[in-house]
């Protein structure tokens, strides 16, 4: 049974975090995440350009500028999926530079993607499940040999995948293989994968992408709600500039890697330099 792609009304659900708790970034004095001088360049191409900025702990900062500016370049940063020799970026203290990429999920990244990266021929409920491997302690051998332990691990993370669904409101396709879904539940169902993995800082990258206007607003309910809910701190890129300005505390604008406002919403809607990025006029 297919549902409608928008995201039901939130009735937030309190999950249990006696298995995964939450990071403790989340109540730690200081800026949860810190990029300084940031520079990347393809070939001599400059994708970014010295770009600055902070991302205050349990704030939604919205992370804008036209096509090419460098939103998904840095992303791709803060996910070690691109390298970087000059500049730096700090979480929660910690240089992000002298991590492994496989270590980033554990150490309180979570992140959507704007092409969806899930698998579809399994189910919703597995497809969150997936997201718990950064939170699980039992390795391959122990389950292989089904060790002491294994079978109360796998019974918290099947607990915890099913008040995720259940906050996404998912039940009714909780068992549908993802590719039998509409775009927008997909959407839901990686959200809810990110989630799974209990993120410090939640990186989502145009969320609202192929999203109809009632599902952009619902979105921006969701947003919110998992803010307040999880206590984490959102880091959203987005195009859709009524959404950003709706639900982010603080707003970071790029031009071709350059970083040429910041501040609140209001603030930064009146920023001639971003003015002339987006019209192509001076204000």
């Amino acid at each position: 049974m297919q549902t409608s792609s928008a995201p039901a009304e939130v009735q937030p659900v309190q999950l249990r975090h006696d298995t995964h708790p939450v990071p403790a970034a989340a109540t730690a004095a200081g800026p949860l995440l810190a990029v300084r001088d940031l520079c990347v360049r393809f070939r001599g191409i400059t994708a970014l350009d010295q770009v600055s900025f902070d991302v205050a702990r349990g704030q939604i900062t919205g992370l804008i500028g036209p096509n090419g500016a460098g939103k998904t370049t840095l992303f791709n940063c803060l996910s070690r999926l691109y390298e970087y020799r000059e500049g730096s970026i700090t979480f929660d203290g910690q240089a992000l530079e002298k991590m492994s990429r496989h270590r980033v999920a554990a150490l309180g990244i979570g992140r959507t993607f704007q092409n969806l990266a899930l698998f579809a021929s399994m189910t919703v409920l597995d497809n969150i499940k997936v997201g718990l491997h950064a939170r699980t302690h039992k390795g391959f051998l122990a389950h292989a040999l089904r060790l002491p332990g294994v079978a109360t691990e796998e019974q918290a993370c099947s607990r915890r995948a099913a008040e995720l669904v259940r906050f996404l409101g998912l039940e009714a396709v909780a068992q549908q293989r993802v590719a039998e879904l509409p775009f927008g539940t997909r959407k839901r169902v990686e959200l809810g994968r990110a989630l799974a993995s209990q993120p410090a800082l939640l990186l989502l990258d145009e969320p609202a992408a192929g999203l109809n206007h009632e599902e952009v607003g619902a979105l921006g309910s969701l947003i919110r709600a998992i803010r307040d809910q999880f206590q984490l701190t959102v880091l959203l890129v987005e195009h859709h500039m009524g959404l950003v300005m709706s639900v982010s505390d603080h707003v970071v604008a790029l031009s071709f890697g350059r970083k040429i406002a910041e501040g609140t919403p209001a603030q930064v809607q009146r920023n001639p330099e971003l003015i002339q990025a987006y019209l192509g006029t001076e204000a």
